[in-house]
């Protein structure tokens, strides 16, 4: 796929291997950089938040830019938000004490299952949110979590473990995704696709 003139920042936590994630933008159309200085975040015309870490470490790295980031995302810049990176859209989590960016209301809780953490292929469903077009309610996603929002109004998609999650958030021009696409085959690369194209059109 061609290379579009929408750079894209990835948010590096400095908490674990992010390089899937960035290739998987790439491979979408971008020009991906890799940064964890708190200017750059600020600046970025449109942010992937990757999901590697916990929550309360990922936080840490952010807390310096959590409330001028959280406002540039209400404000509407683009962002895909992935595992972690979409727990952290909300208030708070039973992983830990931190305050999240509170981009969303509420918390995330410790899923309600026997085996945990939740690692492996399991069903999305959705009710045709056009961040998911081409992808058929009930497919299969990757997923490695142990924790998750509950389902709300800015639910665009959900999922079952011991219990129905939210899979897929929406809110303003930020997509939050529990599941990683860029492990999740087909079904994966097009929410990616979904998420730049949109992006491009508001970036």
């Amino acid at each position: 796929m061609a290379q579009t003139n929408l750079p894209v920042t990835l948010v590096d936590y400095r908490v674990g291997n992010i390089h899937s994630i960035a290739k998987a933008v790439e491979r979408a159309g971008t020009r991906v950089t890799v940064t964890d200085r708190p200017e750059d975040l600020l600046a970025a015309r449109c942010l992937v938040l990757p999901g590697v870490g916990a929550f309360d470490a990922v936080m840490g790295q952010l807390d310096p830019v959590r409330e001028a980031l959280a406002r540039r995302l209400r404000e509407g810049v683009p962002c895909l938000a992935v595992c972690i990176g979409m727990q952290i859209l909300y208030q708070r989590s039973e992983e830990g004490s931190a305050e999240g960016l509170g981009l969303l209301r509420g918390g995330v809780r410790r899923l309600r299952h026997a085996k945990l953490p939740h690692m492996g292929w399991n069903t999305v469903e959705h009710d045709g949110d056009p961040l998911l077009a081409g992808v058929p309610s009930g497919s299969w996603f990757y997923f490695v979590h142990s924790y998750a929002p509950g389902v709300g109004a800015s639910t665009i998609a959900r999922t079952d473990y011991g219990g129905a999650f939210g899979s897929a958030v929406r809110v303003a021009n930020t997509l939050g995704v529990q599941f990683h696409p860029e492990k999740s085959s087909d079904a994966g690369r097009r929410v990616i696709e979904h998420f730049v194209a949109m992006a491009r059109k508001v970036g």
